[in-house]
């Protein structure tokens, strides 16, 4: 049964668990998490696409193209500030729109953990239910007695017969 052997190796694999998780947090991954290192033999390519990005972040065309527009919007009559400013936000989003979008997804995830939750335990409740549908038929089948008080082993026998019919 469960008796002091099963608890005994409940006992040492929860233990085993244990260890296995501290094995896997390693302190240095986490100081190491936002410094860049790169395996020496690709490190030369990871260079290279690192400086492309920083050409690209710095973008001395865009800065003429932008003052471009403004010259334009001052030579018509109808400068707009906002206008001008718009097109320059429309393409990156700003802290606040970020941090809505975050939290929205984080709204929408933990959302969806509890309706899961939700239907794990409602199957659970049914699974039980179901479980004590069929203990209470069995109990009421084996504690049937016979007028002289004896148990009912007719009922008993059919009950198993049943039983085995099914698992077959």
């Amino acid at each position: 049964g469960r008796g002091f052997a099963f608890r005994r190796k409940q006992q040492i694999e929860r233990q085993y668990r244990k260890l296995l998780k501290k094995r896997r947090k390693v302190p240095s991954q986490q100081d190491n998490q936002f410094t860049d290192t790169y395996p020496e033999h690709l490190k030369h390519l990871y260079l290279a696409e690192e400086e492309m990005l920083k050409k690209r972040r710095r973008a001395p065309d865009a800065s003429v193209l932008s003052e471009e527009k403004l010259n334009k919007a001052e030579d018509t009559c109808t400068f707009s500030y906002r206008s001008v400013a718009t097109e320059g936000r429309s393409k990156k989003k700003t802290s606040n729109q970020k941090a809505k979008e975050e939290y929205e997804k984080i709204q929408a995830e933990r959302a969806r953990k509890k309706e899961e939750a939700e239907k794990r335990k409602q199957q659970r409740e049914e699974a039980q239910r179901l479980y004590k549908q069929k203990k209470m038929e069995a109990y009421k089948i084996f504690s049937k007695k016979t007028k002289k008080g004896q148990p009912n082993l007719n009922l008993q026998m059919e009950f198993l017969l049943q039983k085995i019919q099914q698992n077959t």
